[in-house]
């Protein structure tokens, strides 16, 4: 089996469930009237975004789901706009969290490959695979947020970050996980979010892109909602056990999606069975 192409599958299973099933669900949650069947509709101009909403304290309401303007899969599906996704603007491209590896990580790095991708068992990524952390390895998230809590939402593999965001600490009673402790405050207009305390036995991204970490893994967002229909998204991310140095991270833009829930798309071990004992198969 060709490297990457394991991961790419296990990917593929989620795009062909959002673009299957999530269109169609989506579309029913829409208000309007039916195309008409055969008849031209000339393109409608899209009309000015207006500010963003605030919240009852004043800050900005980082509240809605946010897409990068359609689903995986569908005719227009894309990452958010940004360095994050395949492709991305001529030139040089920017940095990467693997090419910052310390030599003796990315000889490491290289022993590893599709069959030793957390996902195929279901496990989530540290940070996410178009870097938006909202997304995991999925390409939809939803924010929930209160003035003393900031709720994220992925529509994969049952993830969510609590984010206090009222000057408390990060946790000591907390054991490390999957997606780290979150804590948030707001620098002006903009929401930043710091997360530590991960564990070792994620990477950074799937797909076949071997990204591992350390437990010294430390992420700090900031989330700037531009209008009611714009959210930017720049991260930094350190970790000395791994890196050479701090890794900026492409800065993406999201957008605000016509529907006001994510879906359920749940991840057993199923689903990927069949990828996992292929890539058991593979080679490195």
């Amino acid at each position: 089996m060709k490297p990457r192409l394991v991961g790419t599958l296990v990917i593929a299973v989620f795009t062909l469930t959002i673009a299957w099933f999530a269109p169609t669900a989506r579309m029913q949650t829409r208000a309007g009237t039916p195309e008409p069947q055969g008849v031209p509709v000339a393109p409608q101009p899209e009309a000015k975004a207006g500010p963003a909403p605030r919240l009852s304290d004043g800050h900005p309401d980082l509240s809605g789901v946010w897409w990068g303007g359609a689903d995986v899969g569908a005719a227009r599906g894309r990452g958010a706009r940004g360095g994050g996704g395949r492709g991305g603007a001529r030139g040089t491209p920017p940095p990467t969290f693997m090419s910052l590896y310390k030599p003796e990580v990315a000889a490491k790095a290289k022993t590893l490959g599709d069959k030793d991708d957390p996902t195929l068992r279901c496990v989530p990524t540290a940070f996410g695979t178009l870097n938006v952390s909202l997304w995991d390895v999925g390409a939809v998230g939803q924010i929930v947020a209160t003035p003393k809590m900031v709720v994220m939402l992925t529509e994969t593999y049952h993830g969510y970050r609590l984010i206090p965001t009222d000057g408390r600490v990060h946790r000591d009673d907390q054991p490390p996980v999957y997606r780290g402790d979150s804590v948030g405050r707001w620098d002006g207009d903009v929401f930043v979010v710091d997360t530590r305390n991960f564990t070792d036995n994620t990477w950074m991204s799937a797909e076949g892109r071997v990204s591992p970490h350390s437990d010294q893994l430390h992420i700090v967002e900031r989330y700037r909602r531009v209008d009611a229909n714009t959210l930017e998204i720049e991260a930094t991310v350190e970790d000395p056990e791994v890196l050479t140095g701090p890794w900026t991270a492409p800065k993406q833009t999201l957008v605000l999606a016509p529907f006001d829930r994510i879906l359920s798309l749940n991840c057993s071990g199923i689903e990927t069975q069949a990828l996992m004992d292929a890539a058991a198969k593979q080679k490195n």
